[in-house]
Protein backbone atom coordinates (compact mmCIF):
# COMPACT_ATOMS: atom_id res chain seq x y z
CA UNK A 1 0.00 0.00 0.00
CA UNK A 2 1.10 3.32 -0.50
CA UNK A 3 1.18 6.50 1.54
CA UNK A 4 -1.87 7.76 -0.34
CA UNK A 5 -3.62 4.92 0.24
CA UNK A 6 -6.27 5.09 2.61
CA UNK A 7 -7.21 2.19 4.89
CA UNK A 8 -10.32 0.31 4.42
CA UNK A 9 -12.99 1.73 6.51
CA UNK A 10 -13.61 -0.81 9.73
CA UNK A 11 -16.82 -2.01 9.95
CA UNK A 12 -19.21 -0.12 12.48
CA UNK A 13 -19.29 -1.21 16.01
CA UNK A 14 -21.48 -3.90 16.58
CA UNK A 15 -24.83 -2.75 18.92
CA UNK A 16 -27.30 0.63 18.56
CA UNK A 17 -26.37 3.91 17.78
CA UNK A 18 -25.52 6.50 20.59
CA UNK A 19 -29.21 8.04 19.62
CA UNK A 20 -31.11 4.84 19.75
CA UNK A 21 -29.79 3.78 22.98
CA UNK A 22 -30.40 6.86 24.86
CA UNK A 23 -34.21 5.83 26.19
CA UNK A 24 -32.58 2.57 27.12
CA UNK A 25 -30.00 4.49 29.39
CA UNK A 26 -32.48 6.63 30.75
CA UNK A 27 -35.12 3.50 31.21
CA UNK A 28 -31.82 1.62 33.51
CA UNK A 29 -31.55 4.85 35.56
CA UNK A 30 -34.93 5.41 35.94
CA UNK A 31 -35.47 1.88 37.44
CA UNK A 32 -32.28 1.77 39.36
CA UNK A 33 -33.95 5.11 40.73
CA UNK A 34 -36.90 2.92 41.19
CA UNK A 35 -35.39 -0.34 42.80
CA UNK A 36 -33.87 2.71 45.39
CA UNK A 37 -36.65 4.23 46.43
CA UNK A 38 -38.36 1.04 47.01
CA UNK A 39 -35.23 -0.23 48.78
CA UNK A 40 -35.80 3.00 51.47
CA UNK A 41 -39.39 2.65 51.62
CA UNK A 42 -39.13 -0.88 52.81
CA UNK A 43 -36.61 -0.15 55.45
CA UNK A 44 -38.57 2.28 56.43
CA UNK A 45 -41.61 0.03 56.62
CA UNK A 46 -39.36 -2.23 59.02
CA UNK A 47 -38.90 1.03 61.19
CA UNK A 48 -42.48 2.03 61.52
CA UNK A 49 -43.74 -1.35 62.09
CA UNK A 50 -40.63 -2.64 64.34
CA UNK A 51 -40.31 0.75 66.61
CA UNK A 52 -44.72 0.52 66.94
CA UNK A 53 -44.14 -2.93 68.18
CA UNK A 54 -41.39 -2.17 70.80
CA UNK A 55 -43.28 0.53 71.83
CA UNK A 56 -46.14 -1.66 72.24
CA UNK A 57 -44.93 -5.01 73.42
CA UNK A 58 -41.36 -4.71 74.11
CA UNK A 59 -39.52 -4.49 77.37
CA UNK A 60 -42.11 -2.36 79.66
CA UNK A 61 -44.72 -2.08 77.62
CA UNK A 62 -43.93 1.23 77.67
CA UNK A 63 -46.75 2.22 75.06
CA UNK A 64 -49.25 -1.12 75.67
CA UNK A 65 -52.15 0.97 76.21
CA UNK A 66 -51.50 3.73 73.66
CA UNK A 67 -51.45 2.35 70.31
CA UNK A 68 -51.94 5.78 68.60
CA UNK A 69 -49.24 7.25 70.24
CA UNK A 70 -47.13 4.78 69.34
CA UNK A 71 -48.26 4.63 65.90
CA UNK A 72 -47.26 8.40 65.87
CA UNK A 73 -44.18 7.79 67.26
CA UNK A 74 -43.08 5.43 64.80
CA UNK A 75 -44.63 6.85 61.83
CA UNK A 76 -42.72 9.84 62.51
CA UNK A 77 -39.25 7.68 62.62
CA UNK A 78 -40.13 6.12 59.48
CA UNK A 79 -40.39 9.31 57.78
CA UNK A 80 -37.22 10.54 59.03
CA UNK A 81 -35.42 7.75 57.97
CA UNK A 82 -37.51 7.50 54.68
CA UNK A 83 -36.82 11.03 54.09
CA UNK A 84 -32.85 10.14 55.22
CA UNK A 85 -32.48 7.30 52.59
CA UNK A 86 -34.06 9.26 49.84
CA UNK A 87 -32.42 12.13 50.17
CA UNK A 88 -29.03 10.92 50.39
CA UNK A 89 -29.51 7.23 47.75
CA UNK A 90 -32.42 7.50 45.62
CA UNK A 91 -32.39 11.53 44.69
CA UNK A 92 -28.72 11.84 45.28
CA UNK A 93 -28.30 13.95 42.41
CA UNK A 94 -31.89 15.88 42.78
CA UNK A 95 -31.68 17.32 46.71
CA UNK A 96 -31.74 20.77 47.12
CA UNK A 97 -29.89 22.83 49.97
CA UNK A 98 -32.71 23.52 51.27
CA UNK A 99 -33.18 20.81 53.86
CA UNK A 100 -36.39 21.88 55.86
CA UNK A 101 -38.36 23.23 52.78
CA UNK A 102 -37.38 19.00 51.45
CA UNK A 103 -38.74 17.86 55.20
CA UNK A 104 -41.59 19.75 55.30
CA UNK A 105 -43.62 19.53 52.03
CA UNK A 106 -41.77 15.25 52.20
CA UNK A 107 -43.77 14.95 55.16
CA UNK A 108 -47.13 16.50 53.84
CA UNK A 109 -46.39 13.81 50.90
CA UNK A 110 -46.38 10.94 53.11
CA UNK A 111 -49.26 12.04 55.11
CA UNK A 112 -51.06 12.00 51.71
CA UNK A 113 -49.53 8.74 51.06
CA UNK A 114 -50.32 7.27 54.46
CA UNK A 115 -54.13 8.33 54.08
CA UNK A 116 -54.77 6.57 50.73
CA UNK A 117 -54.50 2.96 52.01
CA UNK A 118 -57.50 4.02 54.71
CA UNK A 119 -59.40 5.65 51.69
CA UNK A 120 -59.15 2.47 49.80
CA UNK A 121 -60.14 0.68 53.13
CA UNK A 122 -63.02 2.27 53.87
CA UNK A 123 -64.30 2.53 50.00
CA UNK A 124 -63.92 -1.43 49.92
CA UNK A 125 -65.55 -2.26 53.51
CA UNK A 126 -68.06 0.95 53.44
CA UNK A 127 -68.92 1.66 49.75
CA UNK A 128 -68.69 -1.82 47.86
CA UNK A 129 -70.08 -3.69 51.53
CA UNK A 130 -66.66 -6.04 51.51
CA UNK A 131 -66.22 -6.52 55.16
CA UNK A 132 -64.28 -10.13 55.38
CA UNK A 133 -60.62 -10.06 56.00
CA UNK A 134 -58.92 -10.91 52.44
CA UNK A 135 -60.94 -7.90 51.23
CA UNK A 136 -59.98 -5.58 54.01
CA UNK A 137 -56.48 -6.61 53.10
CA UNK A 138 -56.91 -6.54 48.92
CA UNK A 139 -58.10 -2.98 49.84
CA UNK A 140 -55.07 -1.85 51.93
CA UNK A 141 -52.28 -3.12 49.59
CA UNK A 142 -54.03 -1.49 46.78
CA UNK A 143 -54.27 1.68 49.01
CA UNK A 144 -50.40 1.35 49.63
CA UNK A 145 -49.29 0.85 45.86
CA UNK A 146 -51.11 3.57 44.73
CA UNK A 147 -49.79 5.96 47.98
CA UNK A 148 -46.47 4.10 47.03
CA UNK A 149 -46.55 5.70 43.26
CA UNK A 150 -48.23 8.90 45.10
CA UNK A 151 -45.14 9.83 47.00
CA UNK A 152 -42.72 8.42 44.19
CA UNK A 153 -44.11 11.23 41.61
CA UNK A 154 -45.17 13.77 44.60
CA UNK A 155 -41.17 13.35 45.87
CA UNK A 156 -39.36 13.73 42.14
CA UNK A 157 -42.11 16.87 41.31
CA UNK A 158 -41.59 18.96 44.29
CA UNK A 159 -39.39 17.52 47.16
CA UNK A 160 -36.26 16.56 45.46
CA UNK A 161 -35.96 19.42 42.78
CA UNK A 162 -32.50 20.44 43.18
CA UNK A 163 -29.10 19.04 41.16
CA UNK A 164 -26.35 18.87 43.01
Amino acid sequence: MSETDEAPASPPAPGPSAPAALPRVLLRARALEVARFLSVGAVAFVVDLGLFNLLRFGPGHLLEHKPLTAKIISLLAATLVSWVGNRHWTFSQQRTTQRTRELVIFSGINLVGAIVPLLTLAFSHYVLDLTNAFADNVATIVGIAIGTALRYVGYKKWVFTGSV
